[in-house]
């Protein structure tokens, strides 16, 4: 799993590469600190390649979603492949999250 992050727009842009399961996960949460330190702005997801998401990574999604919440910001996923798209309609994060 590799996380590349930039500032966009006024935005922070992050895109997720790999798998985000169980082991990758205590991984991700420190890649994810700009994140969390930014979630009073925009935040997109890029998931374009990302292959696999575990519970594991839905519950740092929706902790990186409520920072956001808490903060005045928002995070907006986009560029999901089938396989993921079933996931997080499967858990209904389509239903939380901003879908592009």
């Amino acid at each position: 799993m590799i996380f590349e992050i930039k500032e966009q727009n006024g935005g922070i842009y992050a895109t997720v590469s790999g798998r985000l399961d169980t082991p990758a996960s205590v991984l991700a949460q420190e890649e994810m600190a700009p994140l969390m330190e930014n979630a009073d702005k925009e935040i997109v997801l890029d998931f374009a390649r990302l292959d696999y998401i575990s519970s594991s990574g839905l519950r740092l999604l929706l902790t990186l979603r409520k920072q956001a919440a808490d903060c005045g910001g928002n995070v907006i996923i986009e560029h999901i492949n089938d396989d993921i798209r079933k996931v997080l309609t499967m858990t209904g994060f389509v239903n939380i999250f901003e879908i592009r």
